[in-house]
């Protein structure tokens, strides 16, 4: 892990040594002998805490801690002084110091100040973290599956999550791709630091670059105060790029320099940010195809995609579903408190035959509207209406197969509808109910509702 940084500033090159030799081993020193030479450094590199003179040649320690406050509110900073000085010292923690230390310093106070104050540091930058996450809701709480593709994916999760290298999630809308990266996440290290999540298609592109880098104070209009942004947010961590081809070309080159350089610059500032983050990006489009289009860069592609993760959809692995139907039916009782709830093996065989269009998400959605809604403790298959061909594509299909197709999905709605009272069905149809039997022998429809 990267060390933290500390600044020292103080015009006594004897102090400034003696708090190198004593900081060194645990953190990297920067030094500066004046105040302008102390904003410079504060400026262009990014900088956890400051020891600062209270007197320096040329400026205020009081006016300074001020300007690196509005440079950077997050950044802590600690007052060196000697003992006439003190009242000085009290007014500088009113003004956002963290604390003063008294020279000639007591090396082991010093180093016990410097870690409650880093301490904080990253405690309000978890905080700013956690309030994000709240508003946050997760689809499921643990990934489920036995399918043998499945197990192949959750091998390779394995694999890769003590890695740096960057990871690329590619699957269709609601096949569980922020699950995967919160998996790689609580698999690797890092586990115990924050996951931040980016979604690349709900932020206006006029704004991505504020949300990653942050901004200064009067970057922009409307930016009335200093903003950490989700790099930041997320040091020692993971970030998790959701909906990575929603970024316009302008910021996926700017993405590409950031994971190149592994470093950024707030907007509005010059100052130079390491992260050592780790990265993963998730896209429900094909890529290729975009690079072709002239819509999603060639090399920031190559540089996402160390570790390729394909999603499949849950029309390829059908026999997760009663899987799937258990765990939510599992997590509804636990969250409403009321007694769970049961699909009958005919209503089971329906969901089993449906292609979920909508995947993993449309799956978990439908079952928790139709345990709401309905009174019974046991779900039959006339309790709903789901057609198994619904998601399947008419176009490019030869006349016949279209119409058939058409014909079995309207006939199951009807028989749905009904509960599959076939003379009702057959009146609804306006047809005769020897032509409704023929028709459901036909199309291959078959009675389950009593199963």
């Amino acid at each position: 892990m990267t060390k933290q940084t500390v600044l020292v500033v103080d015009d006594e090159k004897g102090v400034r040594q003696s708090f190198r030799m004593v900081l060194q081993d645990d953190y990297q020193v920067l030094s500066a002998a004046t105040g302008m030479e102390a904003v410079k450094i504060f400026k262009r590199r990014d900088v956890d805490l400051i020891l600062l003179d209270i007197r320096l040649p040329d400026a205020d320690g009081l006016e300074l801690l001020v300007r690196f406050k509005e440079i950077d509110a997050s950044t802590e900073v600690i007052m060196v002084t000697a003992v006439r000085e003190i009242q000085s010292a009290v007014r500088a923690i009113k003004s956002g110091a963290y604390e003063y230390i008294i020279k000639p310093f007591d090396v082991d106070d010093v180093r016990t100040l410097i870690t409650r104050a880093l301490e904080k540091r990253r405690l309000v930058k978890e905080v700013l973290y956690l309030r994000e996450e709240l508003a946050r809701h997760h689809i499921f709480e643990e990934m489920v599956g036995q399918s043998e593709v499945m197990k192949d994916i959750f091998d390779l999760i394995s694999q890769v999550a003590d890695s740096d290298g960057t990871v690329l999630i590619q699957g269709e809308s609601g096949t569980g791709k922020e699950l995967v990266a919160r998996a790689i996440h609580n698999l690797s290290f890092r586990k115990t630091l924050p996951l931040v999540v980016v979604n690349g298609a709900a932020i206006p592109s006029s704004l991505m670059e504020s949300e990653l880098f942050g901004h200064t104070k009067g970057a922009f209009t409307g930016a009335t105060q200093m903003r950490v942004g989700k790099l930041e947010l997320a040091k020692g961590g993971t970030v998790f790029l959701d909906d990575i081809d929603a970024l316009d070309v302008n910021m996926q080159a700017k993405l590409l320099r950031m994971l190149q350089e592994k470093e950024f610059e707030r907007v509005g500032s010059s100052k130079i940010i390491k992260t050592d983050a780790r990265f993963v990006a998730a896209s429900n489009k094909d890529l290729k195809a975009l690079i072709e289009k002239g819509q999603f860069r060639e090399d920031l592609y190559y540089r996402l995609n160390v570790f390729p993760v394909h999603l499949p959809p849950l029309r390829h692995r059908k026999s997760d579903i009663p899987l799937l139907v258990d765990h939510f039916l599992q997590i509804l009782a636990k969250k409403t408190g009321k007694p769970r709830k049961h699909f009958s093996e005919g209503a089971m065989r329906v969901l089993t035959g449906y292609d979920w269009p909508g995947n993993v998400r449309e799956l978990q959605n439908f079952v928790e509207r139709i345990v709401t809604i309905s009174k019974q403790p046991v779900i039959r298959a006339k309790d709903f209406s789901l057609s198994s061909g619904e998601s399947q594509k008419i176009e490019n299909l030869p006349l016949k197969k279209a119409v058939n197709l058409f014909e079995k999905d309207y006939i199951e709605s009807v028989l749905h509808e009904v509960e599959w009272n076939r003379k009702n069905a057959a009146a609804k149809l306006g047809i005769h109910r020897n032509t409704l039997l023929s028709k459901m022998n036909e199309l291959g429809i078959q009675d389950i509702s009593k199963k």
